[in-house]
């Protein structure tokens, strides 16, 4: 089984976590800004494929992809007030235009609420245009002032998929609310990242939303992170910017909205959670290379093992799997075991002089560094098996690590020692006042990620601070 020791590993995750990119050469975070990055080709590669797992599952839901301008005007993002006081610290602005000063300022997106609504005012007209389900996969711009970290806190985020739409009532708004939520659990479970899902605290929701539901795992470090979120902004936007449509009796009525949006965060956590101490461990969906064929040369037989190797690359290739040939003569077999280990393809494949005498080769999982050996007529298939095991099983222990790291917990001093000592989640009973929600937070330093959703047959409690009776239930933690 591959080794990896935990409490070494959360003590030098952020410098794991940086090696990793380098080494694997996913994402350069040298670029002469701060908190912007490079995406190279094999990290590029990681990402299409993850984005494509994104737009499948809302193209499926008769979701339709946009591309909305990078430029807001000031005006238009000052429309919505709570809007624009919780993003006013974080927007970059544009002021000249080659040497010409603007009459008028304009911000780079920090997101696209105020950039779609004048547009949905031209596009909407009647009940017959609703809804209205768009999405857009985008860089926003965020002045974030706290320290950067590559992929989890950065000022340009290179892979924000943001969601748009508009309804008729609060209730198809709320439904939406629920099918995203839906869409979100699919995408994660594609991906094996473990999650709850919390309704956050008034205090804490996004600028402008009647209400907000995230999704946060935990990360090997033991904070935990945001990873998506799901907002109903009631009517708060369609008023600022006068999006009205005819109802069926003829009447003009504002129209509902929600957006719900991730980030290249979920890259972050697919490569931290599945991680280990010899580097990146990917699903096979998404890996950019599924399986890597190694000669193992021997001394007379390397042109003929050279060219076994050859023949299985494009019988693969053939079959439809992600393959390459490290055919590189400077390296040993081992060094390229390291590279390839360290870039978290699932499969490797190496053939010998023994395999080439017995018409076999030799797989290896990524996940276990288990070894087998198969008869090539049987390869195709066994790679195609090993994918869907190897998928299930980096799932099930990533979701075990989670729970593991979840705690229910009865008094404040239990819950701020758990999370100095270990990390992880803690759960508590909360009447839901704000009072008493900020004074657990302050007494637990951490932070109160919301309300617990995704449970059921909840419990009668008392609240963690004044006692009173509760079903409600939050989760706190520390956090980026």
């Amino acid at each position: 089984m591959r080794s990896v020791d935990r409490e070494n590993w959360r003590r030098r995750f952020s410098e794991w976590f940086r090696e990793v990119l380098d080494e694997a050469e996913i994402y350069d975070y040298r670029y002469p800004i701060k908190g912007c990055g490079v995406w190279r080709p094999y990290g590029f590669a990681l990402r299409r494929n993850v984005l494509q797992i994104v737009r499948n599952i809302l193209n499926s839901t008769n979701h339709e992809e946009i591309l909305l301008p990078l430029l807001i005007p000031e005006n238009f993002l000052a429309k919505e007030a709570e809007h624009v006081r919780g993003f006013e610290d974080q927007v970059y602005w544009v002021t000249m235009g080659g040497r010409d000063k603007l009459d008028l300022k304009l911000a780079l997106r920090p997101t696209s609420e105020t950039a779609i609504g004048p547009m949905l005012k031209l596009w909407i007209k009647s009940h017959r245009d609703l809804p209205k389900k768009y999405y857009q996969i985008v860089s926003v711009f965020r002045y974030e002032t706290k320290a950067t970290k590559p992929l989890i806190r950065v000022r340009e985020i290179t892979t924000f998929k943001e969601a748009h739409t508009a309804h008729a009532t609060l209730e198809e708004a709320d439904k939406q609310v629920r099918e995203a939520i839906g869409a979100y659990a699919k995408i994660f479970d594609e991906l094996g990242i473990p999650y709850v899902i919390n309704k956050r605290p008034e205090w804490d929701k996004f600028a402008g939303a009647l209400y907000t539901i995230a999704f946060d795992t935990l990360m090997p470090d033991g904070r935990a992170m945001q990873i998506g979120t799901v907002h109903n902004l009631g009517q708060n936007f369609s008023r600022a910017f006068e999006i009205k449509y005819l109802t069926k009796d003829g009447r003009q009525e504002y129209v509902w909205q929600t957006c719900y949006g991730i980030s290249e965060r979920v890259l972050a956590a697919l490569i931290s959670i599945h991680g280990d101490d010899r580097g990146m461990v990917l699903p096979p969906n998404v890996a950019p290379i599924q399986t890597i064929i190694i000669p193992i040369p021997y001394k007379g037989e390397e042109e003929k093992i050279l060219e076994k190797c050859i023949e299985i690359e494009n019988i693969l290739k053939k079959n439809g799997i992600r393959v390459k040939l490290d055919n590189r003569e400077d390296i040993t077999p081992g060094s390229k075991f390291y590279d390839w280990e360290r870039r978290g393809v699932p499969t490797r494949i190496e053939i010998g002089p023994k395999d080439l005498r017995e018409g076999k080769v030799t797989i290896s999982r990524r996940d276990t560094l288990e070894r087998i050996r198969c008869r090539e007529e049987e390869m195709v298939d066994k790679l195609r098996e090993l994918f869907k095991l190897i998928h299930e099983s980096m799932k099930r222990r990533a979701w075990s690590w989670f729970k593991e790291n979840t705690y229910r917990i009865s008094n404040i001093a239990e819950g701020r020692r758990i999370l100095e000592e270990k990390g992880g989640i803690i759960e508590v009973y909360w009447c839901g006042s704000e009072k008493c929600g900020h004074k657990i937070q302050d007494e637990t330093e951490s932070r109160m990620l919301g309300e617990a959703l995704d449970l059921e047959n909840m419990d009668i409690g008392e609240c963690i601070i004044c006692g009173r009776k509760t079903s409600r239930l939050a989760r706190l933690a520390k956090t980026y």
